[in-house]
């Protein structure tokens, strides 16, 4: 493998809203990026191909032609698709390729698949992404972990990668990511539920004065609004990272019923927006509204006219 990052050719698995962040991102310094996303064989392809044409981005045609041009890969799919996606890679690997996985997975998920990687000749590192991706872009917090995670942070730095080090035993970086996920995930599902269901009893007044009072450093006006967007638009991903979060609370022992009951609601908001009760997804104004009662108020028009 080439010793320079700059001389890389990175490879995206998953070419989603992180996925089409980082290659602009890694595109903008001149870095040779290729794409695989399985939407490229549905009705999202066109999207897709359009902004990597617009990036100069590569798409390959399957997982293996990805890997076997890739340098580093690094996976950014849906939490369910993590043990998938480096199973579908790890055959054509070459030796000695960094796998970098982004994906929201708990501690057993990512040891399973860094002993697929591994086993294949590559270098597997586990990546928990520590906040929201689009405002920080490539440069979002990143804990690396495992064996190999030292070598690649040193590489990512001078790429613009904000990645610090974890641990060299995997599972410790993305243990951090999912217990905080726990409160984060949780408390959008919590505060969708509370502020929902104090619009309906005309309460919503009196309950933000309260938390306020309690909370005084959070708005909860604007905080509202933003767990109302990120749910309606990205509910089902967040169902599946909170799936994984439980799968990470019962791997230590416990009953997950915080996270078992965040992954219901965040899935049960997803089946509301893909029946449009939040209006047509993707149209300029889909989950973008600056006041959190607008999204409230819809979805209690949809209950009142009998749809659970």
């Amino acid at each position: 493998m080439t010793a320079s990052a700059r001389n890389w050719s990175i490879g995206l698995v998953g070419y989603g809203e992180v996925g089409r962040i980082l290659a602009e991102d890694l595109r903008a310094q001149a870095l040779a990026v290729c794409a695989y996303d399985l939407k490229l064989a549905g009705s999202g392809a066109a999207a897709l191909q359009a902004h990597a044409a617009a990036q100069g981005v590569q798409l390959a045609a399957g997982h293996a032609e990805l890997a076997a041009r890739s340098d580093l890969l690094i996976c950014a799919v849906t939490a369910s698709q993590t043990l998938q996606a480096a199973r579908a890679c790890a055959p054509a690997l070459k030796a000695g390729t960094f796998y970098l996985d982004f994906n929201s997975a708990s501690p057993g998920a990512k040891q399973q698949a860094g002993a697929l990687i591994d086993g294949a000749g590559g270098r597997y590192v586990e990546g928990a992404v520590m906040s929201s991706v689009p405002p920080h872009r490539i440069r979002v917090p990143l804990l690396l972990g495992g064996a190999h995670a030292g070598e690649l942070a040193a590489q990512l730095k001078p790429l613009g990668f904000a990645a610090t080090l974890a641990s060299e035993r995997l599972g410790v970086a993305s243990a951090t990511k999912m217990c905080r996920s726990v409160v984060i995930k949780g408390l959008e599902a919590m505060l969708i539920e509370s502020f929902a269901a104090a619009r309906h009893y005309g309460v919503q007044d009196a309950v933000l004065a309260s938390l306020a009072e309690t909370f005084p450093g959070i708005d909860w006006e604007r905080q509202g609004a933003y767990f109302f967007q990120r749910v309606i638009e990205h509910g089902r991903r967040r169902s599946e990272e909170m799936q994984q979060c439980a799968r990470t609370v019962r791997e230590a022992g416990l009953p997950a019923f915080i996270a078992e009951g965040a992954a219901e609601r965040q899935a049960w908001i997803a089946d509301l927006a893909d029946a449009g009760v939040f209006g047509e997804r993707g149209s300029p104004g889909f989950a973008r509204s600056a006041d959190w009662r607008a999204e409230a108020d819809r979805l209690l028009a949809h209950l009142e006219r009998g749809n659970a």
